[in-house]
């Protein structure tokens, strides 16, 4: 094990937990491409992107919950992107919390609003809890099924460097693509 393999397996859980929680697709991503190759086990991988998701986004509605009657909160709501996520978790707010985490350029902003409106904790808290797992699993076998692609198309890529050089390019594929899914699904709904 190299040291940068050694680095990795040593605090890629911790990295997982913090780029989760800061909107890590591309981390766990990362991540899951790494643990296809040995270097991160795939459980830990997918139970620090659950713990980065689910515990992030608990904070950011704690903010919005304490500092909703606040001028941060107030200078939020004029912000489309703010004012579009209380808009749909007013409307909808089961499914909207269910989804938030998936729904491109809402991720952020998303438990900020949740926290400002009405939503109870206790129904914010299982339903985060469930969206957190679901995407922590699915994000995490993306990259898994693309260390397995890259495995099959490229043959196996022994050296750490290149590991992390291939598992971060298609991190970055996943999210350009859910970018331009999302934008194209946007613009047939207007």
């Amino acid at each position: 094990m190299t040291v940068l393999e050694g680095f990795i397996a040593q605090y890629g859980a911790l990295v997982v937990f913090v780029g989760a929680a800061l909107e890590g697709e591309t981390m766990v991503v990362l991540a899951g491409f790494l643990a296809h190759h040995g270097v991160l086990d795939v459980r830990t991988v997918a139970i620090a992107a659950f713990a980065g998701s689910f515990l992030g986004d608990e904070a950011w509605f704690w903010a919005g919950r304490r500092f909703a009657d606040r001028p941060f909160i107030a200078r939020q709501r004029q912000r489309p992107l703010f004012a579009a996520a209380m808009a749909r978790v007013e409307a909808h707010p089961v499914a909207f919390i269910l989804a938030f985490r998936f729904l491109y350029g809402l991720r952020t902003v998303s438990p900020l609003a949740i926290g400002a409106s009405q939503v109870p904790f206790r129904l914010f808290m299982v339903l985060n809890a469930i969206s957190a797992a679901v995407w922590a699993v699915l994000i995490t076998a993306i990259g898994w099924t693309f260390g397995r692609t890259a495995e099959v198309a490229l043959g196996r890529i022994d050296r750490a460097e290149h590991k992390l050089l291939a598992g971060l390019a298609a991190g970055v594929l996943v999210a350009v693509a859910v970018y331009y899914l999302v934008r194209l699904l946007r613009s047939r709904t207007d």
